[in-house]
């Protein structure tokens, strides 16, 4: 199909799980096309993938000819072309929060942690695993620190981040949790950020999106 959906994407990039998400609750059939980070120095170094995105980043998404990068605008990009299901709300106060909310994670939190950053402290500076450790958890709970206050017992929260239909900051906040619990952050700290968490994993779309729930995944 001319316009079928192909979804460059790694089981554990927290960029291409936002994207899923999104893909899914928007009800979008697509393909995964695996793009293995770590394997053989990482498959995004590749000619071919440099080509299709010279950022060697995931997530990529091609729409028949078009060729898709950065998950925000990937996100808003599915938004305009299905409006069916938003992933941003109507009012222009509640998209602008919504905005803010995901790029809080997408722009602030998420880049200070991400594989480049860590693999560029581990062979370029010689960082001992703990202390890149302690990096990633450092930035992750200042960024939930302010996260939770701008979700707390404000009257745009609801059961997920903006209100009580998840969207993109959801798609945002998710992953950036999963990366969370996978370095050790204590999440006891954030408790909007957890009670947001739970109601978005028992949504059939958060869950089939989940890294382990991947064709590239690692299996048992």
């Amino acid at each position: 199909m001319a316009d079928q959906l192909q979804l460059h994407s790694y089981w554990r990039s927290s960029a291409a799980y936002r994207v899923r998400i999104g893909l899914n609750l928007k009800g979008l059939e697509y393909r995964t096309v695996p793009v293995h980070l770590v394997r053989d120095g990482g498959e995004q170094h590749s000619d071919e993938y440099h080509a299709l995105n010279p950022q060697e980043l995931v997530p990529v998404l091609q729409h028949g000819e078009r060729v898709l990068r950065q998950s925000l605008a990937i996100l808003e990009y599915l938004d305009e072309t299905w409006p069916r299901h938003p992933l941003l709300p109507s009012g222009s106060r509640e998209r602008a929060r919504a905005r803010a909310l995901a790029q809080t994670v997408a722009c602030e939190i998420h880049p200070l942690n991400n594989l480049r950053v860590l693999q560029f402290f581990e062979h370029t500076w010689n960082v001992p695993q703990p202390e890149r450790e302690d990096w990633v958890r450092h930035w992750i709970g200042q960024g939930f620190a302010a996260l939770e206050e701008m979700l707390a017992d404000h009257p745009g929260t609801g059961d997920y981040c903006v209100g009580d239909t998840p969207g993109i900051a959801d798609c945002c906040l998710i992953p950036q949790v999963y990366n969370a619990r996978r370095f050790g952050v204590d999440m006891s700290a954030y408790p909007t950020i957890s009670r947001v968490e739970a109601a978005c994993l028992a949504h059939p779309a958060f869950d089939a999106a989940r890294p382990e729930n991947q064709p590239d995944a690692p299996r048992p």
